[in-house]
């Protein structure tokens, strides 16, 4: 390889690098509760703050995947308690996701780019509330060959992520 392209090579990455920092900084974590983180994204269209969590189990064991549970609030937007769930695959669309949580099921309505979302935010309140009595909650899923993924989140300091990141955002 010859030096000049080295030198590219070597100066791609380091922009890069520089890049990924840059953008890292706008996300910050403001609080970690229990089994639930509280962070800020800082956009060019406003704040957004949200409480995160990652599955404390996820069955097949064997499919080791990088989901997340989230409950957003986008100001700028008017968006209040705004739920999405991420597998860590694209959802297959002819399956619905759902939520449970005790003898609560909700079906998230939007399924794209690996996100499934609810549609109606009296139905997001439900399950925030549903969320703050429970201890657990599962996001059952399907992937694109039809298996099913079913991702279990741990609810403990749910309720002190969730109001760190609203009045983070009020």
């Amino acid at each position: 390889m010859s030096i000049t392209k080295r030198i590219i090579i070597l100066f791609s990455v380091t922009i890069l690098f520089f890049l990924s920092t840059a953008q890292a900084q706008d996300l910050k974590q403001i609080g970690k509760y229990k089994d639930w983180k509280t962070m800020i994204l800082v956009e060019p269209t406003g704040t957004v703050c949200f409480a995160q969590s990652s599955p404390v189990l996820q069955a097949p064991k064997s499919n080791k995947r990088d989901a997340r549970l989230f409950v957003t609030f986008r100001p700028s937007e008017k968006i209040t308690d705004e739920i999405s769930a991420s597998s860590g695959y694209e959802f297959n669309k002819n399956n619905s996701v759902t939520a449970t949580s005790g003898k609560n099921k909700i079906k998230f309505d939007i399924i794209q780019q690996g996100f499934a979302w609810i549609a109606d935010n009296k139905i997001e309140k439900k399950m925030v509330k549903v969320m703050k009595k429970g201890s657990r909650i599962m996001i059952t899923g399907y992937n694109q060959k039809g298996s099913q993924t079913i991702d279990h989140y741990s609810l403990l300091g749910f309720t002190k992520a969730y109001n760190a990141a609203k009045t983070a955002c009020s």
